[in-house]
């Protein structure tokens, strides 16, 4: 397995999700926005009960409204404006988790994006078509980050950090983000199963709903390898040098539809959607699967 050299950025990356999002019809978000709206309420702003509790203050960005600068917080600190964030606002946000770890770091071929490319453009697509909708987009991590508006996929894309990498975050991490909330995970999901259940686990109990989005590259669904061939771990850099590697192929893809079925039932389990996507889709699709099933768990609230 080659590791294809690719520049990218945060520009580049932004440039692709926005014409990704541009190609979505335009009345289909609007019309998913409204209908929904209407059957859930209005989501993602104040209202009765626990969403009048206070959360946390944040640093005031371009695109926020000024209704909702807390001026007594921000008379205390010189030069700086906060924005007041009561409980719902943070449950109301959809929180989106990418696998940090350098795992996604591949392309089987120069013709493909890394699996790191396409999992930055789909979910910099995805805040882009939901700031467009009104909603808030958190990046589940320990800061907890939300942003809404129309900068907020130009702020998310700047959190998630698509130049940066963490080995050790090769599995979904736990972050408190609110009853009721919504969590898109996105990764290749080749980490200890175990792992990934109990994280599921911990955000199913609180009512959060969630959608799992699997990227992979074609040769590790199909392990089209024959000969000698040698295969390098992207975390690790260990390597294993194998004679005839297409003698391991019916094994190895039987072991990788397991692996996918456990993931499937994982998300059956918890009432999750499960999205399988491979680089050399297009990358629209992706995403648009990932915008209707979070809007169905919406309207199924």
């Amino acid at each position: 397995m080659a590791l294809r050299p690719e520049i990218s950025g945060p520009a580049a990356v932004r440039r692709e999700a926005e014409e990704i999002a541009a190609s979505f019809p335009p009345l289909l978000i609007e019309a998913e926005r409204i209908a929904h709206t209407v059957a859930a309420g209005l989501h993602g702003r104040r209202r009765a009960g626990p969403g009048e509790s206070f959360w946390q203050h944040r640093a005031y960005a371009f695109g926020d409204p000024v209704s909702a600068i807390d001026w007594r917080q921000s008379a205390r600190v010189a030069d700086r404006l906060y924005i007041r964030q009561n409980e719902w606002d943070a449950a109301a946000a959809v929180w989106i988790w990418r696998d940090p770890s350098r795992s996604l770091d591949y392309s089987s071929s120069r013709a493909l994006p890394t699996k790191r490319r396409r999992a930055d453009v789909i979910a910099t697509a995805l805040a882009s078509l939901l700031a467009d909708g009104g909603e808030r987009i958190g990046v589940a991590s320990a800061e907890r980050r939300i942003f809404h508006g129309r900068n907020a996929a130009a702020r998310f894309l700047e959190a998630l950090g698509v130049d940066g990498f963490d080995d050790r975050a090769s599995a979904p991490v736990y972050a408190p983000i609110g009853a009721h909330a919504r969590i898109v995970m996105i990764s290749d999901f080749f980490a200890d199963p175990e792992k990934i259940s109990h994280v599921a686990a911990q955000y199913a109990s609180q009512g959060v709903k969630g959608v799992m989005v699997q990227i992979v590259d074609p040769a590790e669904e199909t392990f089209p390898y024959n000969g000698r061939t040698e295969f390098s771990d992207l975390e690790s850099r260990d390597k294993l040098v194998f004679g005839d590697a297409q003698s391991l192929g019916s094994v190895y893809r039987r072991e990788f539809a397991a692996h996918r079925q456990s993931l499937i039932d994982l998300a059956n389990r918890f009432q999750w959607s499960f999205i399988a996507h491979r680089t050399d889709a297009p990358a629209t699709a992706a995403a648009l699967a990932l915008f209707m099933a979070l809007a169905d768990q919406r309207g199924r609230r």
